[in-house]
C-alpha cells in the first residue's frame, strides 16, 4: 500500500480520530489541573452571620462553598432574635479555604423555665425579704414591687406574684420574669404594743 493510499484508508482515519480524542482529553485534563492549581491558595472571606436565621445562614455559606456546624446556646440573649446566630467561629472578616466548617451558635427561642423554690413553709413561718430577693436574683429573676398585707412580722415573705397571678412553689417561670413580693406589714404587733403601753400608762395615772 502506497503512502497516498494509506492516507485514504480507514485505518488512517481511525488513527487521526484517536489522536484527536487523546489531544482533547489532555487539554481538558491540563485545564482542570491549572484551575485547581491557581485556586489552591485562594481563600474565602467569612461573612457576618450575626442575627441571621438558620436558613439564611445556610444559603449564605453555601453560596461561598463553606460548610457550617450548629451549636445551641443555653442562655437566651434578648439583643438577638430568637433562633438567630449570636456567635460564629471563625469570626466575620477572616479568610478561610473553601469547604471550611464555620461554627455558629444559635440563640434559644426564649428564656429557659426555672422552678420557684418554696419560700413559705406553713401558716406561721416565712422567709425574710432580703434572703428571698438574693435567692430569686441568683436564679435570674427580677424583683418587682412589694405588696404588703396584714401580719405581725415586718418584711416576712408570705407569697409571690408574677404577671398578676399568684406564684406557687415549683411553678416554672421564664428567667428574667419580674416577681412581686407579698410581705407582712408588721403593724399588728406594734399596734398591740402601743395599746398595751397606753393601758399601762392609764393604770399608772390611776
Amino acid at each position: 500500500m502506497s503512502f497516498f493510499q494509506y492516507l485514504k484508508s480507514k485505518e488512517f482515519l481511525r488513527t487521526i480520530i484517536s489522536v484527536l480524542v487523546l489531544i482533547v482529553i489532555l487539554i481538558f485534563g491540563l485545564m482542570k489541573w491549572l484551575d485547581n492549581y491557581t485556586k489552591h491558595d485562594e481563600k474565602v472571606k467569612v461573612p457576618n452571620l450575626e442575627q441571621l436565621s438558620l436558613s439564611e445562614t445556610q444559603v449564605t455559606l453555601q453560596n461561598l462553598k463553606l460548610n457550617f456546624v450548629v451549636i445551641d446556646s443555653a442562655s437566651f440573649n434578648p439583643k438577638f432574635p430568637p433562633k438567630s446566630v449570636i456567635e460564629q467561629d471563625p469570626i466575620a472578616g477572616d479568610f478561610v479555604k473553601e469547604n471550611r466548617k464555620i461554627y455558629v451558635t444559635l440563640n434559644p427561642s426564649g428564656y429557659r423555665k426555672i422552678a420557684i423554690p418554696n419560700f413559705v413553709e406553713g401558716d406561721q413561718m416565712g422567709s425574710s425579704k432580703k434572703g428571698v430577693v438574693i435567692h430569686l436574683k441568683s436564679l435570674g429573676f427580677r424583683i418587682g414591687k412589694d405588696i404588703y398585707i396584714a401580719g405581725e412580722n415586718k418584711d416576712v415573705v408570705r407569697g409571690l406574684e408574677a404577671n398578676g397571678k399568684k406564684v406557687n412553689p415549683d411553678d416554672k417561670l421564664s428567667k428574667n420574669t419580674i416577681i412581686n413580693l407579698v410581705l407582712e406589714k408588721g403593724t399588728e404587733k406594734r399596734d398591740s404594743l402601743r395599746l398595751a403601753k397606753k393601758i399601762q400608762e392609764l393604770h399608772n395615772i390611776q
